[in-house]
């Protein structure tokens, strides 16, 4: 759904029961394993483990919504790995997002094993106070790292789960006034393992919306990535990368990296090289404008592919 969109009227947040979420007390949770927890079964199955923020407003809402979930008896720097649902591990922590440099160093070895997917719920800010929610992958492609990460640093990215995220908020958040985007590659923390942001924007509001909140906490848990999706970079476009939204929602296109636009001005090839090669099963590059294609730094980096090379979605599943 395109930024800018009406909103969902909302009230002061509330936390939504269990009864709301269409759970049954501990329902969302896996009974816990031998080993701590379960790994989600069939082709393609991964483990996703998500970091809750205690300082994040967004991070701490969405948690809430899923109560105290079955402990695994793991821990990371003390604090409890939780069993949030098959395959999906919750841990709380004290400090900002961005501060979680290299955390995947410091998870037990149990979970280390598994290259978990690390996702983070947070708040979107902008300088122009957009209420939307948002997918991104993180990393710094330029000179510049003010908000985490190293500069010309890339993370890993997981592009199916990426796209299965921002589908699954896309096809609910619609009735609901709200608009839902990938954003381009941007900020830290710095991992070694595949991680991404869902965010939740909501301007000049004292606190987020809780449709959204409850949007977030519905997903997070039960994301299933496409196997169907053929995986790619994008290059050009806006920060929002409404091209590479659009593909996604309506084509089997997965992306990883995201360079906008601004962020060519000052990339070079070894980082272009990074973005591709930190997207695992890349296929290529999309572009949003045809010019962005003659960039020097992208030569070489990967066969170029067209929008109508990946088959038409046939909408929610």
């Amino acid at each position: 759904m395109p930024l800018g969109s009406a909103r969902a009227k909302e009230g002061p947040y509330r936390p939504a029961s269990s009864q709301d979420l269409g759970y049954s007390g501990s329902a969302l949770s896996a009974p816990v394993s031998s080993q701590g927890f379960r790994l989600r079964e069939g082709e393609g199955a991964r483990v996703f483990l998500v970091v809750v923020s205690e300082t994040d407003p967004v991070a701490v809402r969405v948690a809430a919504l899923w109560g105290t979930p079955p402990a695994t008896g793991e821990h990371i720097d003390g604090a409890a790995v939780r069993s949030l649902s098959d395959g999906t591990l919750l841990v709380r922590r004290a400090g900002p997002h961005i501060h979680d440099e290299r955390l995947d160093a410091r998870l037990p070895s149990i979970v280390a094993a598994q290259r978990p997917t690390i996702v983070f719920p947070s708040i979107h800010r902008s300088e122009q106070n957009i209420e939307c929610l948002t997918v991104h992958p993180l990393g710094n492609p330029g000179e510049r790292a003010e908000v985490g990460g190293r500069p010309r640093s890339l993370v890993p990215t997981d592009a199916r789960a990426m796209a299965a995220a921002l589908r699954a908020l896309a096809e609910r958040a619609e009735p609901a006034g709200l608009s839902v985007t990938y954003e381009a590659t941007h900020h830290g923390p710095e991992l070694g393992v595949p991680a991404f942001f869902v965010e939740i924007g909501y301007g000049a509001r004292a606190e987020p919306p809780s449709v959204a909140v409850k949007l977030v906490a519905e997903t997070i848990p039960r994301l299933d990535p496409d196997l169907r999706d053929r995986v790619a970079i994008g290059v050009g476009g806006g920060h929002y990368a409404p091209h590479f939204t659009q593909l996604a929602l309506r084509r089997h296109w997965a992306f990883g990296h995201i360079l906008s636009r601004h962020s060519l001005d000052g990339l070079d090839a070894e980082t272009a090289r990074a973005a591709y090669a930190s997207t695992a099963g890349a296929e290529g590059i999309l572009f949003a404008r045809a010019q962005d294609a003659s960039h020097p730094a992208l030569s070489g980096v990967g066969r170029r592919l067209r929008d109508g090379d990946a088959p038409a979605r046939e909408g929610p599943e």
